[in-house]
């Protein structure tokens, strides 16, 4: 990557932006009332989601690495496939770039959040939330699906992908880890993804609107970040 680090922030803060408004898009119009796609369901979100990320990745891809994630980022610098002098100013973008994102989805659905009266489901619009609440076992989950995405990018990174392809195997990638360890968390699998539009949920006046759930707030950061070290970790000690 020869680009500067500054064009490479605003690459993750672009394309994290796109993931939010894609990704929490879908999820809003799933589950606020009143939306032409209310009651879609799990597969559309993951459709969704799987989507999201891929378009992310192409927004973002020509410059910077298209991280999008604290996870894949913290994983990428263990595994030596970038400096640790890129690790926060990747971070920072990511989270700004969520923030936006998640803003952009409240603008978008700005008519029915009055309509809607679950204060979970607008919770979930913008963060995760476990099926059971569990933290130990939620915090697993995460460690899981994450250790799953972060070893599968770095394996990826040993294949060679036809120009452009690339984000499409990973999307591949998000989809399956939703459909197959998505239901137990929400499968956050991201910091930026849960944490950024948690904050965004918190400041914005968004009509009928609960706590944000801030007791469970570092379950999908800490997991994903666990994760993401231990799948680099077993990256470098297998032979290549």
């Amino acid at each position: 990557m020869d680009t500067s680090m500054s064009t490479q922030v605003i690459g993750e803060i672009i394309g994290t932006m796109v993931l939010v408004l894609l990704g929490d898009g879908v999820v809003a119009g799933v589950s606020l009332r009143k939306t032409k796609a209310e009651g879609a369901g799990w597969i559309a979100i993951t459709l969704g989601w799987g989507a999201a990320v891929t378009i992310g990745a192409y927004a973002a891809g020509y410059m910077s690495f298209a991280h999008l994630n604290p996870a894949v980022t913290i994983g990428m610098a263990i595994a030596g496939k970038i400096g640790w002098d890129m690790v926060v100013p990747y971070i920072l973008g990511q989270m700004i770039g969520a923030i936006i994102g998640a803003v952009l989805v409240y603008i978008h659905y700005y008519p029915h959040w009055k309509e809607t009266n679950d204060q979970a489901a607008i919770l979930g619009v913008f963060s995760t939330g476990p099926a059971i609440r569990s933290l130990g076992a939620n915090l697993i989950s995460e460690i899981i699906g994450t250790f799953m995405l972060v070893f599968a990018l770095l394996a990826f990174g040993m294949s060679k992908f036809g120009d452009g392809l690339n984000p499409i195997a990973v999307g591949i990638l998000i989809l399956v880890i939703g459909l197959s360890l998505g239901g137990t968390t929400g499968y956050a699998i991201n910091p930026a993804r849960d944490l950024g539009p948690r904050i965004a949920h918190a400041f914005l006046p968004i009509p009928n609107k609960g706590g944000s759930d801030w007791g469970y707030s570092w379950v999908p950061v800490v997991g994903p970040i666990i994760g993401g070290i231990l799948a680099a970790l077993l990256f470098m000690i297998l032979p290549m």
